[in-house]
């Protein structure tokens, strides 16, 4: 490991930064792709983590921050087009500069005929990774625990008390992002048991929304109720918060599959691979408890 190179990308993100802790905390060399040096960037370089700064869209960026690497993360961001062309990249790059193992940040809903265009674009990520021939890991988690912090949720849950989204009566098992960062090093540092497997990954217990809203507001220690809303009023009220076009048509798209039960499911893979269990809706909320407090607009 001594001589061994990490690249995380997305490195400032949620998945990114607790894969970067991770393998920090196992004495492996980092070496993080960042779009802007900003502040983040800077704190990173603290951590003794090796930084470049340049998009995933710019081949020639790519090639330069997969040089001399070992495994590496890919991950691209879920409200910009665009994800077949970065993964095509980064596939290539990395076969170029004889990586040997790389985890893909895919999805659940990832599939040849999926309705969300993300989620198709994942699905021929997900092929170009395999056609390269560098082994690859799928990770295909379910939704985010980070989704009830998104601004639209986060607003609706600190100063209305309610969790409003169109899901119907579907059910699914949150994931914490940093869960999923133990995931991938763990993955990255000991690949050879892991390359060409696809995993589902799901959080500690599955549950409906109105399950949900009762443990959100039990950790609050105020009500919380669930109400389930519309894919036109959700689609709505995504405008109105000024979202991408593209994510829009993808996540109401993963709310019409999420209603149809794509979204269900558990498993134990996040304790297999890491040896800790994943993290509970009722921990998430009280760790980000100040998130979720009236007056939080986004």
């Amino acid at each position: 490991m001594k001589h061994d190179v990490y690249l995380i990308t997305g490195a400032t993100g949620a998945t990114g930064g607790a894969a970067i802790e991770e393998l920090l905390s196992s004495g492996a060399h980092v070496r993080a792709l960042v779009h802007r040096d900003d502040e983040r960037a800077a704190s990173l370089r603290t951590s003794d983590v090796e930084v470049v700064v340049g998009d995933l869209l710019d081949s020639h960026v790519v090639q330069a921050a997969l040089r001399d690497v070992t495994g590496a993360y890919f991950v691209y961001p879920i409200m910009q087009p665009q994800l077949v062309d970065a993964t095509a990249y980064f596939a290539h790059a990395a076969k170029l500069a004889g990586v040997r193992s790389i985890v893909n940040m895919s999805q659940i809903s990832a599939s040849a005929d999926a309705r969300s265009h993300a989620s198709l674009a994942h699905w021929y990520g997900e092929r170009i990774f395999d056609w390269s021939g560098v082994p690859v890991t799928h990770l295909r988690p379910t939704l985010f625990m980070e989704w009830l912090s998104y601004g639209f949720q986060r607003s609706e849950i600190a100063n209305h008390n309610v969790l409003r989204v169109p899901a119907g009566s579907g059910r699914h098992a949150p994931i914490a992002a940093a869960d999923q960062g133990r995931v991938i090093a763990r993955i990255l540092l000991n690949p050879e048991s892991h390359a060409g497997k696809t995993y589902p990954l799901f959080g500690a217990e599955e549950l409906d929304h109105d399950q949900m809203a009762k443990i959100v507001g039990d950790a609050l220690d105020r009500p919380m109720r669930y109400e389930a809303e519309s894919v036109e009023s959700f689609e709505a009220r995504l405008n109105q918060f000024g979202l991408p076009p593209y994510f829009i048509q993808h996540i109401t798209s993963v709310y019409r599959g999420y209603q149809a039960g794509e979204f269900a499911g558990t498993n134990d893979l996040v304790e297999q691979i890491t040896g800790r269990k994943p993290i509970s809706v009722r921990d998430y909320v009280i760790a980000n408890r100040e998130a979720f407090q009236p007056g939080t607009q986004r």
